[in-house]
This record gives C-alpha cells, structure tokens and sequence, in this order.
C-alpha cells in the first residue's frame, strides 16, 4: 500500500477501505486502523468498538477547523490561551437520498466573546474542510 506523503503540493493521506460502511478502513502507514459499522440510526447493526465515515469527518473537520482558528489568530496577531472545537456532523436522508449536515462549536479562550467571534467567522473561510463543503452541505458556526 502506498505511503502517506509530503510532496511539491503538500501533504497526501492515503487511506483504504474494504467492505464499506460495515467493513474497516486502514491508513496507509497504519496508524488508523478501524472497522467500520453502520449506525442503528440509519437502520444498521451500531456495532459496539467500531466506528463510522461520520465520526471520522467530525474528527477531520474539528482538528482542521481548530488549526484554522488558531492560523487566523496568529495572522491577526491575536493572542488566544486556547481553542477546542466539536464537530456534530449529522448524516440523514430525505427525498434527494442521503445528505450529510454539520456545526462546528468552538471554545476560544483568552479573548472577548466580539473577537472570538471575528476568529471563528474567518476561520471558516480559509478551513480546507469548510471551503470543500461550501456550497455541498449546511455547516452552522456556534462560539461557546
């Protein structure tokens, strides 16, 4: 299995998964290593110790999203004691089948509510996962 790399274009992470969403999904290098299980709230068994594609996006997009805060911070030269960002992404179906939807809740601490809110708003705009899913899904932006 290929590596995960750095490269002229930055960073490529590789994953693979076999058997979908009742399967298990491996990095490339190994670290992540999970078997996968459909949640009982989309009619599937919600095996215990296993989890989904939608945790793992709410893990992805909560990390990125708390760099992102802190990259905006530093680039206003604003100092911040701390961020902590939870993602709930909610996969649900409707007539147009299925749809994924998230809100990202962030805690910034060491500044006023304003500027705080200033960071998460620019945050969302430079985020790689928010800029992938403009447009594609509803993301809603709650400041702890």
């Amino acid at each position: 299995m290929p590596q995960q790399e750095d490269t002229e274009m930055g960073y490529t992470a590789i994953a693979t998964t076999a058997g979908g969403r009742n399967g298990h999904v491996e990095s490339s290098d190994g670290l992540i290593k999970f078997d996968l299980s459909v949640p009982k709230g989309l009619g599937g068994p919600g095996k215990a110790g296993m989890t989904n594609p939608e945790q793992l996006f709410a893990a992805g997009y909560s990390a990125c999203f708390g760099s992102a805060i802190e990259f905006v911070a530093h680039t206003d030269k604003v100092a911040i004691a701390g961020v902590a960002v939870t993602a709930d992404v909610t996969i649900d179906m409707n007539d147009g089948g299925f749809f994924l939807a998230a809100k990202l809740k962030a805690k910034i601490d060491g500044v006023d509510r304003a500027t705080a809110q200033g960071l998460l708003e620019k945050a969302h705009q430079v985020c790689p996962y928010s800029k992938a899913t403009r447009g594609n899904i509803k993301v809603e932006l709650e400041l702890l």
